[in-house]
């Protein structure tokens, strides 16, 4: 029986579930005063790997320009035995080409509209975004992953 850390560990199959699952994502960035720079965006999964856009002129992009390292957190549960986590630690690639903006930019609108058509007005949204913003696949390096469901409560509650 896995004690510990691995006691908790997502399997590869939860992990997938879990990031598939969720929309937001906080994600840190370095900040050129060496402080992290966090947020929190609307994410999909694309073949594995998370996609966020952003603004081109945000910070989160000027700070990837110049140092790629990037930090991504998916949590959820309210109380502790609830619980559940992944940390991506990894490097962001940019994305700034217009047709695949408007590809994974419009799947980030969809889902954030609950998976409605966003028709062709929708479509125009997305497209005028598309011109202004920057797209972020995160290539993970380490995940970190909790699921504090699989512990058992102590007698009483937690």
């Amino acid at each position: 029986m896995a004690a510990g850390r691995d006691a908790v560990k997502l399997t590869d199959e939860e992990l997938t579930e879990f990031l598939d699952t969720n929309m937001k994502v906080q994600v840190a960035t370095n900040g050129p005063d060496g402080f992290p720079h966090l947020t929190t965006l609307f994410y999909v999964m694309v073949d594995g790997q998370m996609f966020f856009w952003t603004y081109g002129k945000s910070q989160k992009i000027l700070n990837l320009r110049r140092d790629p390292r990037i930090t991504c957190l998916v949590e959820d549960g309210t109380d502790y035995f609830e619980l559940r986590g992944a940390t991506i630690f990894g490097k962001a690639r940019l994305i700034e080409d217009f047709d695949t903006l408007v590809d994974l930019g419009g799947r980030v609108a969809t889902l954030m509209a609950g998976g409605a058509d966003l028709g062709e007005f929708g479509d125009q949204i997305v497209q005028g975004q598309a011109r202004k913003r920057v797209g972020v696949i995160v290539e993970p390096e380490k995940i970190a992953s909790w699921d504090h469901r699989k512990m058992t409560a102590p007698p009483g509650g937690n």
